[in-house]
């Protein structure tokens, strides 16, 4: 039998949780849909990842959270380097699988399915590719996962590496936003930029927005 958590302290201090996409992919430069797919950073990927490491070291990051998935560990590497911190990795933080569209591209999926293509453009998150997983239960179990963040550093300064979509389905959840507009409101988070969020256990507060550490 699994205990269930205690619940969580609403007095307990806000941390501060810096959100990075992990570096680009091979299939990110090709424009195609990553989600559960384990897909190595390219060589530009790699130099951007060095940047976020560069960032990290003057940042007075308490910790690192990474997704399970290898593009986000590996992003956060030169991080951990810089700052002496052991990565710990979070499950919840895992991207979307997005079923038929993965290792696709958007032209591809509308030429070989142009009436679920044409339904997730119109409302992604009632409508997503056949075989994904439910948006608004990959927003939940996203969302769960920063508060878990966020209850273990209170007061604290958090790094935390994952990925695209998932964040911006849960930026949407945390911040009162209906998810059906996350890729409108959040067109995309760039790789390795940083998005600071300041997170308790009931509330949360947007402070920065796709901030560079690595200019091309």
């Amino acid at each position: 039998m699994t205990a269930t958590p205690p619940p969580a302290d609403p007095a307990a201090p806000a941390a501060t949780l810096f959100l990075v996409r992990h570096g680009e992919t091979v299939w990110h430069e090709e424009n195609r849909y990553t989600g559960i797919s384990d897909i190595a950073l390219t060589a530009r990927g790699l130099d951007q990842a060095e940047a976020l490491g560069a960032w990290a070291g003057g940042a007075g990051l308490d910790a690192i959270v990474t997704s399970p998935l290898s593009r986000a560990r590996r992003t956060a590497e030169p991080a951990a380097r810089a700052t002496g911190l052991v990565p710990a990795v979070e499950p919840g933080l895992a991207e979307a699988d997005f079923g038929i569209a993965e290792g696709r591209t958007m032209a591809e999926l509308r030429a070989a399915h142009p009436e679920a293509a044409a339904a997730f453009t119109a409302d992604p998150a009632a409508h997503p590719f056949p075989g994904s997983e439910d948006p608004l239960a990959a927003a939940a179990r996203g969302a769960a996962a920063l508060r878990r963040v966020a209850a273990a550093h209170g007061g604290r300064r958090v790094l935390v590496v994952a990925h695209n979509t998932l964040f911006r389905l849960v930026l949407c959840q945390l911040l009162g936003i209906p998810a059906q507009h996350y890729r409108r409101v959040f067109p995309a988070l760039r790789n390795c930029a940083t998005t600071e969020l300041r997170l308790s256990a009931t509330t949360a507060s947007l402070l920065t927005l796709n901030v560079p550490t690595w200019h091309p």
